[in-house]
């Protein structure tokens, strides 16, 4: 489980990051990956993510984590470059399961036309398993995770509800059409939805992940905007209300909500839809902020291989809340 958001902006608090100059990027912004210039026109990108298996099968496992790993780069407008495994493995269990693992996240790695480059592996009491992925992008195509204009809307380009089913599936009671419906959306690369954002205007990105849609999109109205969405626009998979309301809900979930406070507009929701926007997800969908004439076309172009991706919303002013409903 990933640390909750608020806990990680105290630790940090007091620690300085060296922003500026060559180091675009850092920890301040909460953005998905670090950007270092290297010229005038470009800059490398740096990430790094591992976690424990959500799924029972090995190699679908190391090809979700590879998925999720690479995505930073992706929601930063960028190419993955190479990458690095991280391997936390129990002694006492068969090589063959680390194995596959290790085939998985190397398939993710080909797919994506990235190097993998060698990593570091220690025993541990459970199995950890993730990506230090470099890549690089061009400075002008640099996509920042809280920067969005007012008047964008916002595409969305993966259902959400990956925690939920992941949730019920260690319960025993997911099924497991909705298991391997779920897997295989965490592996999809979002390679192919970042490839169809050249030539538009996009004012922001970022990748729907462990913080869930709410905390996510809190960052991304960092400043003086509000984001409007709207409910019935935005994807899931279908099971989600049912596992829901057998009570399958994750922890993530409830430290998003305690991380997002009391908020009036999230509160008048149905509870189970107030549980999805807290989901957290793993390899999500991006979500992109697009200027408002574009979007149509936009997501015309993303839904010719992702074709759940939707328009969820748009960019407002600010009057009390960051996050509306309509």
């Amino acid at each position: 489980m990933k640390i909750a958001p608020g806990e990680l902006s105290s630790v940090l608090s007091g620690i300085v990051s060296e922003e500026g100059a060559d180091l675009l990027i850092g920890f301040r912004s909460s953005d998905d990956a670090a950007a270092y210039r290297i010229d005038d026109k470009r800059c490398l990108l740096s990430t790094v993510d591992f976690f424990p298996p959500m799924v029972r099968n090995a190699r679908t496992f190391g090809r979700i984590a590879a998925a999720n790993a690479l995505s930073d780069v992706y929601a930063m407008g960028g190419r993955p470059l190479y990458a690095l495994n991280m391997v936390c493995f129990p002694q006492s269990l068969d090589q063959s399961i680390l194995k596959d693992i290790l085939i998985g996240g190397m398939e993710k790695c080909a797919e994506a036309g990235a190097l993998l480059a060698g990593g570091h592996s220690i025993y541990d009491n459970e199995i950890k398993y993730g990506l230090a992925v470099t890549g690089i992008v061009d400075i002008d195509r640099l996509y920042r995770n809280n920067t969005p204009r007012i008047g964008d809307k916002l595409i969305l380009t993966k259902p959400l509800g990956m925690g939920i089913i992941i949730a019920a599936d260690r319960g025993g009671e997911a099924y497991a059409s909705d298991v391997a419906e779920a897997a295989l959306s965490m592996e999809r690369l979002n390679k192919y939805a970042a490839a169809k954002l050249v030539g538009f205007d996009i004012s922001a990105c970022t990748d729907v992940s462990g913080y869930g849609l709410i905390v996510h999109t809190l960052e991304m109205t960092a400043g003086n905007v509000a984001a409007e969405l709207s409910v019935e626009n935005i994807p899931y998979f279908s099971c989600v209300k049912h596992y829901i309301e057998r009570d399958f809900t994750t922890r993530g979930g409830q430290r998003n909500r305690v991380f997002a406070g009391t908020r009036p507009e999230t509160e008048k929701l149905p509870l189970w839809l107030q549980e999805l926007l807290y989901d957290p997800q793993t390899s999500g969908g991006l979500l992109i902020a697009v200027d408002s004439e574009q979007a149509d076309d936009l997501l015309d172009a993303i839904c010719e291989e992702d074709p759940r991706a939707a328009i969820i919303g748009r960019i407002v002013e600010r009057e009390n809340a960051e996050v509306v409903f309509c």
